[in-house]
C-alpha cells in the first residue's frame, strides 16, 4: 500500500528535478579548426585600437588586414545547439528598458574587447537576450550567464555573432 502511495510521488519529483548546465569554456566554443588557428596564432598588438586623439573609436566590427583569418570565423560547434549553458564572460551593452537595466548585450570572453584590443572573432561572440534586465555599471566585471545557447548568426553595426543565448539569469562572476 505505502509502495502504491509513494510511486506517483517519487515519479513527479524525477521530473521535476532538473540538470544543472553545463559550465561551457570559451575555447569549447571554438571547432578543432579554430581552436588549433589560436593555438598557432602570433603575437597580437593590443595598442592598434587607440586612435591619433587617445580615444576609442573602432566597435567589435574593426578589421586588421594583418590578422589571420581564423580572427573572423563564424565557424561554430554544433552541438551546442539548444543546450542549457551557464558561461562567464564581459558584457558589451546594447538595448535598455526604460529603468536603464540591460535587456540586451554581447558577452565576450575578454574584458575591453570593444575598444582596446583587437575584437573577439563571431565564434567568441555571444548575443544575449535577457527579457529580466540587468544593471551593468561597469563593462570591466565579468558577468556569469545562464540560459540555452542557439547557433545562429546576428549581424549589426557594432559585432557579429556566432551564438545567440537566451538568458534566464544573469549575475556578477564570483569565480564559481
Amino acid at each position: 500500500m505505502l509502495r502504491r502511495l509513494l510511486l506517483p510521488v517519487l515519479f513527479s519529483l524525477t521530473f521535476t528535478v532538473q540538470a544543472a548546465p553545463a559550465t561551457v569554456d570559451w575555447l569549447d566554443l571554438l571547432p578543432a579548426e579554430d581552436y588549433q588557428a589560436m593555438l598557432d596564432m602570433p603575437e597580437i598588438d593590443h595598442g592598434s585600437g587607440l586612435d591619433s586623439e587617445g580615444d576609442f573609436t573602432q566597435s567589435l566590427r574593426q578589421q586588421d588586414d594583418s590578422l589571420p583569418e581564423v580572427m573572423y570565423s563564424t565557424r561554430v560547434v554544433s552541438a551546442y545547439d539548444g543546450q542549457a549553458i551557464r558561461i562567464g564572460g564581459y558584457p558589451v551593452p546594447l538595448e535598455t528598458d526604460a529603468d536603464g537595466r540591460y535587456l540586451s548585450f554581447f558577452l565576450v570572453p575578454y574584458a575591453g574587447a570593444c575598444i582596446h584590443v583587437p575584437p573577439p572573432p563571431p565564434n567568441q561572440i555571444i548575443l544575449v537576450d535577457y527579457p529580466d534586465g540587468i544593471a551593468i555599471d561597469d563593462i570591466y566585471q565579468p558577468f556569469w550567464v545562464q540560459g540555452t545557447l542557439h547557433v545562429t548568426h546576428t549581424s549589426n553595426d557594432l559585432a557579429e555573432a556566432s551564438y545567440a543565448l537566451s538568458a534566464e539569469r544573469v549575475w556578477l562572476y564570483d569565480g564559481q
